[in-house]
């Protein structure tokens, strides 16, 4: 009996658990989620939405206050992030849809924003819009010196490279820069800086050599200086600039800019010309104007810096501008501060031979200025 009974029980569990093994489709696991689980559901941002602010905009100023600043605020639904496009450059990205930007480029331009707004699925949607922003254009002096006091030039805006080009700065010129009222001073409204053929301490001309460095840096802007040019065989006078950072990381990594440069040995031929790690000493990216009077008359060399160019004028006409379709390091060191310097140098690499007749020249300042927006 006992050993009957258990056969039977055992019968029926096996019948048991093949009927429930098949009636849950045990050999059909088509639909099981967990082995096949669904396609996943695309999400699709929808009902987009930009609003943009431009900073400063009313009645009277509907382009906004000069600043190029605007104000943007994107919404969509199902979105969880969004990037914005303003003319150029990368995607901004944005997990809130509020980004704000600014526009530098001077006067009133039409530009395009794009804002895409991206859901959890990678999914999304763009929206165009157009805005028109004024960027001021009005120049402002913020800094000058207008050498009206006799005397020394002004000890709080110039000190001095003292020295031969054994300081690590030259360019196998033959002159002694000093500081002494024989080779620069200020008198009637007008900086001389003199280069004189004399023996003075193992040279045998002297000049000076006068910079901002240290005094007086800044970016972007207009720079102009009213001078007069010396001539003279072997003369070298130049109106120019380098990158404040030139102790850290060094000649041409900082940055140099020839506002004006001239030959004596080429009377008349003004240079203005870029350094940079792309390209230096006989640097490619240079330009050149023909000045008749170049040493008899004043005449305005100027450079207008942006974010974007740097502009060569003389009395206001352009001659060459520096606008690499590449910025980088290595092609555009200009976007940090740079200082001023005013020397007339003898003979070197650029100024080449002294006439041996040469006693002295100079160079005639009225004023330098700087301006910004």
């Amino acid at each position: 009996m006992f050993s009957s009974f258990n056969t039977k029980k055992l019968y029926f569990f096996t019948f048991l658990f093949l009927g429930l093994f098949y009636s849950c489709g045990g050999s059909n696991n088509g639909d099981d989620p967990i082995i096949n689980p669904p396609e996943p559901v695309d999400i699709i941002p929808t009902n987009l939405v930009l609003n943009v602010n431009i900073v400063g905009a009313d009645q009277n100023n509907p382009n906004g206050d000069g600043s190029g600043i605007i104000q943007c605020s994107a919404s969509a639904t199902d979105a969880v992030s969004y990037g914005f496009r303003f003319g150029s450059g990368s995607e901004i990205a944005s997990s809130t849809g509020n980004v704000d930007y600014t526009y530098n480029t001077r006067g009133t331009n039409t530009y395009t924003i794009i804002v895409v707004a991206y859901s959890s699925t990678d999914n999304s949607i763009s929206l165009t819009k157009e805005v028109t922003v004024y960027v001021n254009d009005n120049l402002t002096l913020v800094w000058s010196d207008e050498f009206d006091t006799n005397g020394a030039p002004n000890n709080t805006k110039w000190n001095y490279d003292i020295g031969t080009g054994d300081n690590g700065w030259g360019n196998n010129e033959s002159q002694y820069y000093t500081d002494r009222s024989d080779n620069v001073i200020v008198e009637n409204g007008i900086l001389k800086i003199i280069a004189k053929k004399e023996s003075y301490l193992g040279s045998e001309y002297t000049s000076a050599r006068l910079k901002t460095q240290g005094k007086y840096d800044f970016k972007y802007g207009k720079v102009e200086v009213k001078a007069k040019l010396p001539e003279g065989g072997g003369t070298w006078p130049a109106i120019w600039m380098l990158g404040s950072n030139i102790t850290s990381v060094g000649w041409p990594a900082c940055g140099e800019i020839d506002i004006m440069e001239h030959v004596g040995n080429d009377l008349g031929t003004v240079h203005g010309t870029i350094h940079t790690p792309s390209s230096y000493g006989a640097s490619v990216n240079t330009g050149t104007k023909y000045i008749s009077d170049v040493s008899t008359a004043f005449h305005v060399y100027a450079i207008t810096w942006s974010e974007n160019s740097i502009e060569f004028t003389i009395d206001d006409i352009p001659f060459y501008t520096y606008n690499p379709s590449t910025k980088d390091s290595n092609t555009w060191p200009f976007d940090l501060n740079q200082f001023i310097i005013l020397n007339v140098a003898m003979g070197g690499n650029f100024g080449g031979a002294i006439d041996s007749n040469f006693t002295s020249a100079t160079m005639e300042i009225d004023y330098v200025r700087v301006y910004q927006y």
